[in-house]
């Protein structure tokens, strides 16, 4: 069988994974910046599910580079519907985060400028910002991986 965009074990699995870590670091970086966050159960998620889809792209990006490196696809159905469910559920988990982090930065910014100072509102929205962008990465390596599963 013909090696597959996005399959596991492709260089562009790896580059989405790859992407996956840096927006998902900076939209940390950027929300972990000042302890104000604690005060919202939105910034809080935030910060979980980024955890989350940091060692998950990790652990898939260094079985990603072993593949590539031995030059051999994996072609269990097990281990697909695995990473597959692995990914929806944390794009799922993304979205909601990223859309309740960017609603609760907007409420923020419209409610009084008390409660948010604008260079702090500014983080948590280039913080939504990235969730946003690992968020659209790991919904392509689901979408991917979904396409791929009924041909093996």
């Amino acid at each position: 069988m013909e090696e597959m965009p996005g399959a596991l074990g492709t260089s562009s699995s790896f580059a989405l994974r790859l992407g996956q870590i840096v927006f998902s670091s900076a939209s940390l970086f950027f929300m972990c910046l000042d302890v104000d966050f604690y005060g919202y159960s939105a910034f809080c998620f935030l910060v979980m599910v980024m955890g989350l889809v940091i060692s998950w792209s990790s652990t898939l990006l260094v079985v990603d580079a072993y593949y590539i490196f031995i030059k051999c696809l994996p072609r269990q159905r097990r281990c697909i519907l695995m990473l597959t469910l692995g990914d929806m559920v944390l794009s799922y988990l993304l979205l909601a985060a990223a859309c309740s982090t960017a609603s609760v930065t907007d409420l923020l910014l419209v409610a009084d400028k008390s409660y948010c100072p604008g260079k702090l509102c500014s983080r948590y929205q280039i913080s939504a910002a990235m969730a946003f962008l690992a968020w659209f990465l790991s919904s392509a390596s689901c979408l991917f991986n979904f396409w791929i599963f009924p041909s093996l």
